[in-house]
């Protein structure tokens, strides 16, 4: 079963490039005169490397959400971390359009962050650790304060800024060279390492916070650190791609059941196989003969739902 998913996905990630509305000789992609070296490396290349970055960071990203709030329907963007950087983009836009997108994304996560830690650690003053719950609860009263805001914004904004913003909210993969690709493969190269050497840290935060504490690991302290990181790395992916949910909250599920592995052994396949969820359905969407490409966000949902709901079912049957 492993080994026939590994293959699906290396026949997938390898086909992707040249597969699309343009027929491309194979003789010609290595020819830098041509427009099929162009279609080929700075389009279709970079847009797949894009997209399985990305995919790897939401996927792995989600998981590591689901720990530490011990909570299997939790991703990053229930916390209001997509919301906030989506928010500070749409802001930028239509206030600061000289500033960089990324920059304003990031900035919307950084408050984000520190929004939910200060507010729960007032609200947690004499616990061990801060509570997952309370910063759950905060972060959904984040999500609909940023959506009213974003709301605003909108009203506030032109129609060419009004466009912008809906098309950046719709998630897109469109890009052209490997600049945007290559921040993104750097960031999830920290990120994966950040995740790799705390993963023992990681292990003992599966048990429970409690127990973490009496074997002497500061719980306080690798929760914010998880969250820092995680919520900074989607908030660079969304940056340059816009908010793309849902792999975060399928992927590391779909995983589980296959593996049915603890979740600490689960961080290669998780970000792997999230990768080229999204790899996959940016194929679907680019190949549907349309006028334009379809949202990608939307693509993910109508292929990623059955398929979980099919697993819980199938797994259900197995009790």
């Amino acid at each position: 079963m492993k080994f026939f998913l590994y293959l699906i996905s290396f026949i997938i990630l390898v086909s992707s490039p040249f597969l699309g509305e343009i027929a491309l000789s194979l003789e010609d992609i290595f020819d830098s005169s041509s427009t099929s070296f162009t279609i080929f490396w700075d389009l279709r290349v970079s847009r797949v490397v894009l997209a399985f970055f990305v995919g790897g960071i939401l996927a792995l990203g989600g998981l590591i959400f689901q720990i530490i709030f011990k909570n299997e329907l939790i991703t990053p963007y229930t916390l209001g971390i997509a919301s906030g950087t989506t928010l500070f983009t749409a802001i930028s836009i239509v206030f600061f359009p000289f500033m960089y997108m990324t920059i304003s994304s990031v900035f919307g996560s950084i408050v984000t962050i520190l929004i939910l830690y200060f507010i729960s650690k007032q609200i947690n003053k004499n616990s061990i650790a801060v509570s997952t719950n309370s910063i759950l609860l905060v972060g959904i009263a984040l999500s609909y304060f940023y959506s009213s805001a974003l709301m605003l914004v909108f009203y506030m904004s032109n129609l060419q800024e009004n466009y912008s913003i809906v098309r950046f909210t719709l998630g897109s993969l469109d890009t052209v060279g490997f600049n945007s690709v290559l921040i993104i493969m750097l960031v999830s190269a920290i990120f994966y390492a950040i995740i790799y050497l705390n993963k023992q840290k990681i292990k003992l935060l599966l048990l429970s916070n409690d127990t973490a504490f009496l074997k002497g690991l500061n719980v306080h302290k690798i929760n914010l650190l998880l969250l820092v990181v995680v919520s900074l790395s989607v908030g660079v992916c969304i940056s340059f791609v816009g908010p793309i949910g849902f792999i975060g909250l399928v992927i590391p599920h779909i995983i589980k059941l296959i593996y049915k592995q603890s979740a600490d052994k689960l961080f290669f396949p998780v970000f792997f196989f999230g990768g080229i969820f999204l790899v996959f359905s940016d194929l679907i969407s680019r190949n549907l003969n349309t006028d334009s490409s379809l949202p990608i966000g939307v693509v993910t949902a109508f292929i990623g739902a059955p398929f979980f709901v099919y697993l819980l079912v199938r797994r259900r049957n197995k009790i």
